[in-house]
């Protein structure tokens, strides 16, 4: 994998650096592939997709997912994964109706559902759950896009695979510690509230061949 940016010379910056510079690696691939890690943009409500080591005070008591307004918040990464079930090829593009797990980078915690109520809508509870990447069958969520796979200028959806709910934003906002930050659910439907778009981040560049091809030797799982 190779930047395609312009960036100062050499040593070459860290991942890190060049995500907090806003340079992505594969910036010119059309896809979402396979160990890229990026931010989601809710189209609707403008804010992106984010979880920090604060815990909800009821409910589960898990680690709180919400969505900010603010671009440059590195608690907004998320590392795009494959599931116990399903591998996801480093490089590969992500398929339409493809099983992922989407890991929180600065926690370690996946994107996790289930039947708690919400704390602000009384919607479906999403929190980020599990150790260094490793969580249960609730973190896994379904692509839902309109091709073969999951192109970076197309909006899309997250169906979380056990409860058929979708990620989803509907405004409601947070008072104290967390202000102003916005209520992430899960509900049925597919609305408005629920369509997301890859942003910023680091796009794993796929290997030669068709973008949803199954990958070689060279390919690992992320």
């Amino acid at each position: 994998v190779f930047p395609v940016c312009v960036r100062p010379p050499p040593p070459a910056p860290s991942l890190w650096k060049m995500i907090a510079i806003g340079c992505s690696l594969g910036s010119e691939l059309t896809f979402v592939t396979c160990g890229s890690v990026l931010k989601l943009l809710n189209v609707k409500h403008n804010v992106r997709l984010h979880s920090h080591d604060v815990r909800y005070g009821s409910g589960s008591g898990q680690q709180s997912v919400t969505g900010v307004t603010s671009v440059e918040d590195s608690n907004s990464y998320w590392s795009v994964r494959g599931t116990g079930d399903a591998a996801c090829l480093r490089g590969n593009a992500v398929k339409c109706g493809q099983n992922i797990r989407l890991t929180h980078v600065n926690t370690g915690r996946n994107l996790h559902s289930h039947y708690f109520s919400s704390p602000l809508s009384s919607n479906q509870e999403v929190s980020a759950f599990g150790e260094e990447g490793e969580g249960d069958h609730l973190d896994e969520w379904v692509v839902e896009c309109g091709g073969a796979a999951w192109k970076r200028a197309e909006a899309v959806r997250l169906r979380h695979k056990a409860t058929e709910a979708a990620l989803a934003v509907t405004g409601e906002q947070y008072g104290r510690p967390i202000n102003g930050q916005r209520e992430v659910h899960a509900m049925a439907g597919r609305g408005q509230h629920s369509l997301w778009k890859a942003m910023e981040g680091v796009f794993v560049k796929p290997a030669d061949g068709p973008p949803f091809a199954r990958g070689d030797h060279a390919h690992t799982e992320f």
